[in-house]
């Protein structure tokens, strides 16, 4: 599985810094590709076993694809741009596999399906 391309958009109200905005949305991008493609937390014995990047993959850059954001112009008062971009990467992705093969993934990491 790769994604090749993520077109985003966000409306924040007032854009104060536009490269800082497109900034986050990318991060987020990548966060959320992170978890739709590895994220899974266990835990053994009541503690969590993964303790750093050694043993929770994350989305390496090899696998980054390109990113656009658009910033929406708009007179209303700025918001927060934390991380609005992260629930929406999965069911992306999801409904992008069921289009190019018509099979539903209803379950994640999509690493314990094989894809990745």
């Amino acid at each position: 599985l790769k994604v090749h391309k993520i077109n985003m958009a966000i409306d924040c109200g007032t854009a104060i810094n536009k490269d800082t905005i497109t900034a986050q949305m990318e991060g987020s991008a990548i966060f959320g590709m992170s978890l739709a493609f590895y994220g899974k937390i266990t835990a053994k014995d009541g503690a969590i076993e993964q303790s750093n990047f050694h043993d929770y993959r994350m989305t390496r850059m090899s696998q980054a694809p390109d990113i656009h954001v658009e910033v929406i112009d708009s007179n209303e008062p700025p918001t927060g741009v934390g991380e609005p971009g992260v629930p929406i990467i999965a069911p992306a992705i999801v409904n992008a596999i069921f289009k190019a093969t018509g099979k539903r993934y209803r379950s994640l990491p999509l690493s314990d399906h094989g894809l990745v």
